[in-house]
Order: C-alpha cells, then sequence, then structure tokens
C-alpha cells in the first residue's frame, strides 16, 4: 500500500495580516505543478484523494482525481495549523485500509508526518524536502512504513 502526501502547489505569497489568507488559490505555475503531479500519478492505483479545504490544496489534486475518476474529499484534519495526531490517525488507517491514496496538505503538517513516520522506522534513501506541489510516496507493508522517497515536482 502507498500513501502520496502532496504539499498544495504555488499560491503566491502569503500574507499573515489578510484574514482571507487561507482561500488563496493557485497562480499559474501551480496550475502547471497540478498537471504535473497529475501525470506523476494518474496511472497508479489510487482509490482515495483527500484534501485540506484550502482552495489551493483543493486545486493541486483535482486534476489527478478527475485523471483517477475519483472525487477529492475535503478533511479538515489535512487543513494548515491542525495538531499532528488526527492527521497521523488518517494516514494509518488508510494505509492500513489497503488502498493507495493521495493526502494533500500544507507546509507546517507534511514534514511533521513525514518525520513520525521516520521516528517509527520509515528509511529515505535519498533527499528530503518539502516544496511546494513535491511529493512524498510512503511505502507500507501491512504494519508500518518502510520507506518514504521525496519527489520535488517542478512546474
Amino acid at each position: 500500500m502507498t500513501i502520496y502526501l502532496v504539499r498544495h502547489a504555488a499560491a503566491g505569497r502569503r500574507n499573515n495580516r489578510n484574514p482571507d489568507d487561507l482561500q488563496r488559490h493557485l497562480d499559474e505555475h501551480g496550475l502547471r505543478q497540478a498537471e504535473a503531479i497529475s501525470l506523476l500519478l494518474g496511472a497508479r492505483a489510487i482509490t482515495t484523494v483527500a484534501s485540506s479545504p484550502a482552495p489551493r490544496c483543493v486545486e493541486t489534486v483535482t486534476p489527478l482525481a478527475a485523471a483517477l475518476g475519483v472525487s477529492v474529499a475535503h478533511d479538515r484534519r489535512l487543513l494548515e495549523g491542525e495538531p499532528l495526531e488526527p492527521a497521523w490517525d488518517l494516514v494509518e488507517k488508510l494505509a492500513a485500509d489497503g488502498s493507495d491514496a493521495v493526502l494533500c496538505g500544507h507546509g507546517d503538517l507534511l514534514p511533521e508526518l513525514v518525520r513520525r513516520a521516520q521516528l517509527r522506522g520509515m528509511r529515505v534513501p535519498g533527499a528530503c524536502g518539502c516544496a511546494k506541489g513535491s511529493v512524498w510516496t510512503l511505502t507500507w507493508d501491512g504494519t508500518g512504513f518502510v520507506s518514504g522517497v521525496y519527489t520535488p515536482v517542478p512546474g
């Protein structure tokens, strides 16, 4: 089983003084990254696509969901600023259920999920990172995550 953790694609600049910052949409670069993610993962046996309800996250995985013929489930556990435990429970539940899944979230949460998997024995043989529009491929062996591969996605 495989869980793909996707950081939302490029969405302009953060403005913490703007209360609507969470509502940012993908910019042109981000739209190209979303298409590249769809090409990267669109031929996989993915049955679940879940996303933070933030527009930039939903827009990142919408082309992929369309290519797979599934809908994007909005999941608040993947939202920026949410605690780690509920998101980790989601990741483990999907992996244990035996379905390949894509989860799209934010730069504060995804590195913590990867770190948690590493602390529990997951090997990361190559580069690490969490650039906008990147994908972590986490492989589950039935009892835990055994490997994690980081793939930056150009736009």
